[in-house]
């Protein structure tokens, strides 16, 4: 493997910022330990927060770049990036965070929920949680996965009231891997697939008949597996849909439905120019004077963690390029069986959408490229840093992990609902 000097200490600074991830916990448990307002407990507070990591790394890594090849050639290096995706999710998750599109989504689900409930008989909380788990991530075909994470992660934080540590990991690992399967039905919603379908001729049709249906097998199973172990804990610990809309609706304004249309159009306006990073930030400055107009039917917006999101993603991009030299070499040399499974754990320590980018770049069979990219979905839910909604994911559910959420537990709370995706993606 050939590689310059930077480039292998692009690998090194990454590699760091890896560990880095697992070693938040415990750098946020040493900030508790100085005076509250001292800078020793915010530098290490800063340390601690998951989505600061590769920024931070990223940062040092690019001083080096500049005090080894000079400001010009660093310059032209971080023109050269794509900085579209943060951006996106940047907007589509303050977008789908306002109380109008929460509300319209919590509603269409408790729609399906209670008829799904008349014709089985089944349990309210349980049957609320099944399908939000499954149409949930599933509409990430449609809305994007970034969008379909940011809405999903709303509805059960708004209904799990008292969780168990075992049950909030479990609960997490099951909305990551679903998520980052439930956009294969299309070619334009998942990030891995998004990466490859138009070099490779991937149209709607191939995506859903080689991916689609295997992942929405997968998706129900993880959503009803979880439900069947945990149930007893679900029905302490959660409220219904049904109670959330009635608490919600006690103690919030009514929202008209012309700023519930307003705001869906402004959600469908930037899923459209989705890839278009002037088009979609222009849509969500507007909506941003929008936002302040119907303030009344708002909560506020979720500026900060989504610009941490963002910053999280933007950092990761920026040693994607300097990975190229070891891992391109790598998936050349793997038959289809070992490239679907070392896509799968290759994953967990870089993004999936970057891994099948990188792939695209090697010459590979038809059914190497299948494996490849069915490998980075079902590994999507390993790590934060495997998919990128998953950081949103988190964003929204960061409080019910107190002292920061252990990569090290949530990896292997995903073993078993990867393992389905697995099943599902490589056997059937």
């Amino acid at each position: 493997m050939a590689y310059t000097t930077l480039e292998l200490l692009g690998t090194i600074f990454f590699a760091i910022a890896v560990v880095h991830t697992f070693m938040v916990g415990k750098i946020l448990h040493w900030s508790h330990q100085f005076p509250k307002n001292s800078m020793i407990a915010g530098f290490l507070h800063l340390l601690g927060e998951i989505e600061a990591v590769f920024a931070i790394w990223a940062s040092l890594f690019m001083v080096c770049y500049i005090a080894m090849e000079g400001w010009t050639p660093a310059i032209t290096y971080q023109n050269s990036l794509d900085f579209t995706e943060p951006f996106f999710i940047f907007a589509i998750m303050v977008i789908c965070s306002t109380r109008p599109i929460i509300t319209v989504a919590r509603q269409s689900i408790l729609a399906i929920s209670s008829g799904v409930q008349k014709v089985f008989k089944t349990p309210a909380v349980t049957t609320d949680l099944a399908v939000v788990l499954i149409l949930g991530p599933l509409s990430g075909s449609f809305i994007t996965e970034p969008a379909a994470m940011t809405v999903t992660a709303f509805m059960l934080n708004a209904m799990l009231q008292k969780e168990t540590n075992k049950l909030i990991y479990a609960l997490i690992a099951v909305l990551f891997v679903n998520v980052s399967i439930g956009g294969a039905l299309t070619p334009f919603a998942a990030p891995p697939i998004l990466m490859v379908a138009s070099k490779w001729g991937w149209d709607f049709a191939f995506v859903a008949t080689h991916l689609g249906w295997k992942a929405a097998i997968a998706v129900i199973i993880n959503a009803i597996g979880l439900i069947l172990i945990f149930r007893k804990d679900l029905q302490k610990g959660c409220i219904t849909l049904r109670e959330v809309e009635t608490r919600m609706s006690g103690a919030q304004a009514a929202i008209p439905w012309q700023v519930i249309l307003i705001h869906l159009l402004f959600l469908a306006g930037i899923v459209v120019t989705g890839h278009h990073r002037n088009a979609f930030l222009g849509i969500f400055l507007l909506f941003l004077g929008v936002a302040s107009v119907t303030i009344r039917y708002q909560d506020s917006l979720r500026l900060k963690e989504s610009l941490l999101v963002s910053l999280f993603l933007g950092g990761i991009i920026q040693f994607g390029a300097f990975q190229k030299w070891w891992l391109a070499p790598l998936l050349s040399k793997m038959n289809d069986a070992v490239l679907f499974k070392g896509a799968t754990l290759l994953t967990a320590i870089t993004d999936n959408a970057a891994l099948t980018y990188l792939g695209s770049q090697v010459d590979l069979s038809d059914s190497s490229k299948y494996a490849l990219v069915a490998g980075a979905l079902a590994g999507g839910g390993l790590t934060i840093i495997a998919n990128a909604p998953n950081a949103a994911g988190y964003s929204v559910l960061s409080h019910k992990f107190p002292g920061g959420i252990k990569p090290l537990n949530l990896l292997i709370a995903a073993l078993a609902p990867t393992a389905i995706a697995i099943i599902c993606l490589w056997l059937l």
